[in-house]
C-alpha cells in the first residue's frame, strides 16, 4: 500500500523541529532528517506518535567518536 505523494509532502516529524520525513516504501516507515526517529505506515497511515517511532541507534555514533 502506498502513501499519497501529497501527504508526504505536507507531513513533518511531530518532535519540536518538524523537519521533512522521507519515505521507504519497501519498509513503509518515514523516517525524520533531523532527529533520525522512524515511524511506522500502517494500513497506508502514517503513524505519527513519538511513543510508537523507533529510536535511532545511537551507540554506533558513540562508538566511533
Amino acid at each position: 500500500m502506498s502513501v499519497d505523494s501529497a501527504l508526504l509532502e505536507i507531513l513533518r516529524c511531530p518532535d519540536e523541529h518538524h523537519a521533512v520525513l522521507t519515505y521507504d516504501a519497501d519498509a513503509q516507515t518515514l523516517t525524520c532528517t533531523e532527529c533520525k526517529r522512524v515511524f511506522p505506515i500502517r494500513d497506508g497511515i502514517p503513524v505519527l506518535l513519538l511513543d510508537e517511532a523507533i529510536e535511532p541507534d545511537t551507540s554506533a555514533k558513540e562508538e566511533s567518536a
